[in-house]
């Protein structure tokens, strides 16, 4: 990706890939329909001046057609309407443009935390599975459809102390909250295997992450 490329992150959030890009040097476009999130992203962001933000979504992002050198979507694709944001990432994408989507893939058995902690959510989660799964192959198969693309994986790790453990499970959709059927119990469970498998007051998370990439025609 060349630093002349104009990319629209579509559902960038909070801006954390949004940066990368940024950094890259890309004029960048940040799509988000969720008001909170969007104005946190512009917090985040507010030293870049080749960012811009709209309220938008995957199948209708606002933007004009064929003006986006590249498409972005990291840990989101899985929420859109794979037929309706292909029809829209191609009305908006100059000729031979590119589209990129990517996950960070938690690795489930590497650790004995990471094992206790994808039973945690299997027993606790409300459609765990259709989300972690499913979505993410949808996604992929129906944006390349008739497409060719490549894929290319990284490792990559982040650490937690209780409370940003506790947060990160939390802001998964499949979580139970507060209020709701067995939201303590699974709070219970996860303080238990935090103190099991805690180093200095810290576990990791290790991820894979998957990137999948190719031009849409």
């Amino acid at each position: 990706m060349s630093g002349d490329s104009i990319v629209a992150d579509v559902a960038f959030g909070t801006g954390i890939f949004t940066r990368l890009l940024l950094e890259n040097g890309n004029r960048v476009i940040g799509v988000e329909p969720n008001d909170n999130m969007r104005w946190a992203g512009e917090e985040f962001l507010a030293q870049y001046q080749r960012f811009i933000s709209v309220n938008g979504t995957a199948e209708a992002t606002t933007l004009p057609e064929k003006s986006i050198d590249i498409v972005t979507a990291a840990q989101a694709a899985h929420w859109f309407d794979p037929e309706k944001a292909r029809r829209e990432f191609m009305r908006i994408l100059k000729l031979g443009g590119w589209a990129a989507l990517l996950w960070n893939d938690r690795r489930t058995d590497s650790t004995e935390f990471q094992r206790q902690y994808e039973q945690l959510l299997k027993r606790y989660g409300t459609d765990y599975e259709e989300v972690r799964q499913r979505g993410m192959i949808l996604s992929i198969e129906t944006l390349f459809a008739h497409s060719s693309f490549k894929t290319r994986e990284f490792e990559y790790s982040q650490t937690f102390d209780y409370e940003r453990l506790k947060g990160r499970l939390l802001s998964s959709s499949y979580a139970p909250q507060h209020g709701e059927e067995q939201y303590e119990l699974m709070l219970s469970e996860l303080r238990r295997i935090f103190d099991e498998n805690q180093m200095n007051g810290r576990i990791s998370f290790d991820h894979d992450t998957r990137v999948y990439y190719g031009q849409l025609g």
